[in-house]
């Protein structure tokens, strides 16, 4: 009976660790960890729960602590499970949007994340259970995603603690890696950038900001530069200059529209929405425009818009810096060089002067600035 009793004992406390129900203190072996990035408007975030090799140096991978591919844990579990790519519960992983793992789509959401190891190549695995102790209870109908991994055997340092830390991050991608001994899982992580900004926008703009013109003219401003949602943009960017709805129709605001138009094959109302812009441009707007225009090898449509912006300001700075360029552009350095001459008495700043003395010295060895 005693022994009964013992052995009853030892299976309910063990049970209780296994739920995680059991008093945690600080020194316990396992550190609980949690860690996260964003990359463009994607949030990434993993929460692990980190052991030690503990002297096992070389013991870890196709042993009891690391099995190769699939096996039965026991402690009630008799379903041949993954490793639980950690230590005590799961670790779960969470995306904001969709994302790609090492070549294949994952939608958007926070998953169990299992690998299944072998020797030379190895398996990751989302699955939908994010509340299971480890993997003692992994159901394989309930996995998301199965995404090949090849892993890096020979780290030159030993990583003690297991980590995940992240590498390559660039607009669009990311690099996790699980490193333990001196293992590492590499997690290629890339998500279509244009796509999640664009539904991040239209979030955005379903909410109190979709009534603020200076947000839907930024908005319409994206799309127009990044090629993309015509149409809503057009929409929101008449919102964002209408009157009524306390919006104006800056020279800005107006560009943008006179540019979703033109990609929209309207290019006669493009043509007289932008004629309304360049009336009631600043100096330095028109400026920027003829510069843009240069930029897009538009060279007479850029000589016209710095002529206008010279005669409309009668000379004023920046406007001779303009035909100074535009005349260099074209080839004609003497008439380049009378402007760049003007422009450097008008001047406001030490860096505009060293640009004008530079482009002066420039023209006069005859050569394009």
């Amino acid at each position: 009976m005693k022994k009964h009793l013992l052995t009853a004992s030892f299976i309910i406390a063990t049970l209780y660790n296994i739920n995680g129900q059991a008093l945690r203190l600080p020194g316990n072996t396992n550190i609980i960890c949690l860690t996260g990035r964003k990359v463009g408007v994607t949030e990434i975030e993993i929460h692990y729960s980190a052991p030690g090799v503990k002297g096992r140096e070389g013991k870890i991978y196709g042993t009891n602590v690391v099995p190769f591919g699939y096996e039965v844990l026991g402690y009630g579990s008799n379903v041949a499970s993954p490793w639980r790519a950690g230590a005590d519960e799961c670790t779960t992983m969470s995306f904001s949007t969709d994302v790609n793992i090492n070549g294949k789509t994952l939608p958007a959401g926070k998953y169990a994340f299992f690998i299944d190891v072998q020797a030379d190549s190895s398996e990751l695995i989302f699955n939908k259970n994010t509340k299971e102790w480890g993997s003692y209870f992994y159901r394989k109908d309930l996995d998301v995603l199965h995404a090949p991994a090849i892993q890096q055997k020979n780290l030159p340092d030993l990583q003690e603690r297991l980590v995940y830390d992240f590498s390559n991050q660039t607009d669009s991608s990311i690099d996790i890696n699980l490193k333990w001994e001196r293992w590492s899982f590499p997690i290629h992580v890339s998500i279509d950038l244009k796509h999640t900004v664009l539904e991040n926008i239209r979030e955005q703009m379903s909410g109190a900001i979709g009534f603020d013109p200076a947000s839907l003219e930024a908005a319409a401003q994206w799309c127009v530069m990044n090629d993309t949602n015509y149409d809503e943009a057009l929409n929101w960017i008449n919102t964002a200059v209408d009157p009524d709805m306390g919006g104006r129709s800056s020279f800005n605001a107006l560009s943008v529209k006179a540019s979703l138009l033109k990609k929209l094959g309207k290019e006669q109302d493009a043509a007289a929405i932008m004629k309304t812009a360049v009336a009631n441009a600043s100096a330095l707007e028109l400026h920027f425009y003829g510069r843009q225009l240069m930029n897009e090898k538009k060279l007479k449509e850029a000589f016209d818009i710095f002529q206008q912006n010279y005669t409309k300001q009668k000379g004023a700075w920046p406007t001779n810096t303009g035909m100074m360029r535009i005349y260099s552009a074209m080839g004609d350095y003497k008439k380049a060089l009378e402007y760049a001459k003007a422009a450097l008495l008008q001047a406001p700043d030490d860096a505009s002067k060293k640009f004008l003395e530079t482009a002066i010295q420039t023209l006069q060895q005859g050569k394009p600035i």
